[in-house]
């Protein structure tokens, strides 16, 4: 591919995912070292979804995988998050959460890594829930949004609209895990990393794959199928 071209990348994400907070500076750097070659769309994975939309007491795995992220990838976990954690009440809603990062994604000029590392921070810093409206207001403002235009579309059918959207974008891509960086090429989505990544190794995956690789429209100009209970 001619260095003048930009290439299109997917990342699979969920902003109640420890692992994707624990990525998140890792695909900062990537993103920031690469800024001129790559765009990268966040897409909302739908993890806690259907039966799994419950209060956070019912996932008693987050508490004991907590350290082994932090030993992993240095991420510091907020009090606010220790306090969500011991009450136990925040009811993990990934519809929310998607629907929230689609309001805030869709707004002029909005960088969509910026957004999705601002609901990671309220939730895994603050821990503050993300079906609240007012989070959404408060993070639209500190991105320098129109905080009424994003409120609106989160409390919107709109908004649940475009999260299920999402969710589908990734069944169709059967994404299982997460976090996950994809290249969109002519041929499908290529994995090039996940979790255990450094920003060194994406980078030299991605030197690889774009000496074989085009890229093809993003994930949400592709037709989705499916839907997610």
């Amino acid at each position: 591919m001619a260095s003048t071209e930009t290439a299109s990348l997917t990342y699979a994400f969920d902003a109640y995912c420890a692992w994707c907070f624990g990525f998140g500076p890792t695909l900062r750097a990537f993103a920031e070292e690469n800024a001129h070659r790559i765009r990268i769309r966040v897409v909302s994975a739908g993890l806690y979804t259907g039966a799994r939309t419950l209060p956070i007491a019912a996932h008693p795995h987050l508490s004991a995988e907590r350290g082994t992220i932090t030993r992993l990838t240095g991420a510091t976990f907020g009090t606010g998050y220790d306090r969500a954690l011991s009450r136990g009440t925040t009811v993990l809603d990934s519809t929310a959460a998607a629907a929230g990062l689609a309001a805030l994604r869709d707004q002029p000029g909005i960088s969509e890594l910026d957004a999705a590392e601002a609901m990671q921070r309220a939730w895994f810093v603050d821990g503050r829930s993300l079906s609240d409206a007012e989070v959404y207001r408060e993070m639209a403002v500190a991105l320098g949004l129109d905080a009424d235009a994003v409120t609106a579309v989160f409390d919107s059918p709109a908004g649940r609209v475009k999260a299920r959207a999402d969710f589908r974008a990734l069944r169709r891509l059967r994404v299982l895990s997460y976090p996950t960086l994809l290249l969109d090429t002519a041929h499908g989505a290529d994995q090039l990393g996940g979790a255990g990544s450094t920003a060194a190794s994406l980078t030299a995956a991605l030197d690889q794959r774009l000496t074989t690789s085009l890229p093809q429209a993003p994930v949400q100009d592709l037709p989705l199928q499916g839907e997610l209970s």
